[in-house]
């Protein structure tokens, strides 16, 4: 902390020059015009976020305030992206009709995930000072249950199948994975004990069959098994990113012997892991692939686009996953494509991201 000393009284033995009633002028005028402008990047970044989410356009999707249930099964939350009111708020859809209407929340977050009545909602808020970030985790009626203050901006959220275990990741610096120089924390907390395990890096790392440990360790993209200890993640170290298994109660992690693995996905059945590789060496560009865990054998799928999410298994047959929107922005909409590799994307949902199937 900065530490401030009041000025000698002009006249007395202070062992400094007095200031001069110009050079208190002058600095008290920086100052005028430093807070200044500091009120109107506030003014301006409020104007832009009231437009962004002001009244929503035709072809939009209705979106109607109401009551969410995390319970109601053959339906999808998503974070809903139309522009509007109910930006940013969790929503769900039907999952035979995920065009349709949906049901807005008053829960408004960047990242959503929720399995078997817990959700956790990743949200990031700007402040006068400095922004906001916390990890609140929900009941099926979205009512808060606990809050955790994060370390960065918001990246991955999910929940285990059974409610039990919530993860997060978020950048501690840099903006994205595809930046040169990122560092992410993913965090664990166990939602009956609430219990955090604040950084898998604090996990003892077996690669290539040997205890190891840098600097640079970071890990990002969590998802969970079925029996409330087995999970998967991405490890980035040494310039290389490789999927890993872990153990929630033995704190361990082991590589799998698969490199260029970001952001894994189990699917439902526990057999095989969506994931996203870096098709170009130092550019964002990913493409989707589907590792069989028993064979270890990769089959890419239909979408051509690049894909920088961390997709979600609609079922044991289709992928989900979120692309930007043709008009750019900040806007995204849900594409799903067959997990075999066969079939070509199609639109699961205009103006959303965060799907979860409940």
């Amino acid at each position: 902390m900065t530490e401030r000393h009041a000025l000698p009284p002009a006249g007395t033995g202070g062992g400094r020059t007095p200031m001069s009633a110009g050079r208190r002028l002058l600095v008290l005028g920086v100052a005028v015009l430093l807070l200044a402008g500091i009120g109107t990047g506030f003014v301006l970044h409020a104007a832009s976020r009231a437009a962004e989410d002001g009244t929503a356009r035709a072809g939009d999707p209705a979106v109607t305030a109401g009551a969410v249930d995390l319970d109601r099964h053959g339906w999808i939350a998503v974070v809903s992206t139309a522009p509007g009111p109910y930006r940013g708020r969790v929503a769900t859809v039907a999952a035979d009709r995920p065009r349709g209407g949906r049901t807005a929340s008053g829960l408004k977050c960047a990242r959503f995930y929720a399995a078997s009545g817990t959700g956790v909602c990743l949200q990031s808020a700007p402040g006068v000072v400095s922004q906001t970030d916390r990890a609140v985790i929900t009941d099926a009626a979205l009512r808060v249950r606990r809050t955790f203050p994060l370390a960065g901006t918001p990246s991955r959220a999910r929940v285990s199948p059974s409610g039990r275990f919530a993860a997060w990741t978020v950048f501690v610096g840099g903006e994205s994975y595809g930046a040169a120089f990122f560092s992410t924390r993913t965090s664990i907390v166990d939602t009956r004990t609430w219990r955090l395990l604040p950084s898998l890096e604090d996990f003892a790392i077996t690669l290539h069959g040997q205890r190891y440990h840098a600097a640079d360790d970071n890990f990002w993209g969590v998802t969970f098994a079925r029996d409330d200890d087995t999970f998967y993640a991405t490890l980035g170290t040494g310039g290389k990113t490789y999927l890993v298994k872990g153990s929630v109660a033995a704190r361990t992690v082991t590589a799998l012997g698969v490199e260029n693995v970001e952001c894994p996905s189990l699917s439902p059945d526990g057999t095989r892991i969506a994931f996203k590789r870096r098709v170009l060496a130092g550019a964002s560009l990913w493409h989707e692939y589907v590792l069989d865990l028993r064979t270890l054998r990769e089959t890419p799928l239909a979408e051509r686009h690049s894909v920088d999410d961390q997709a979600t298994w609609l079922d044991d047959r289709t992928v989900a996953y979120a692309l930007p929107a043709p008009d750019g922005g900040s806007r995204t909409d849900l594409w799903s494509v067959p997990a075999d590799g066969t079939g070509s994307p199609r639109l699961l949902a205009a103006d959303a991201s965060s799907p979860a199937p409940l």
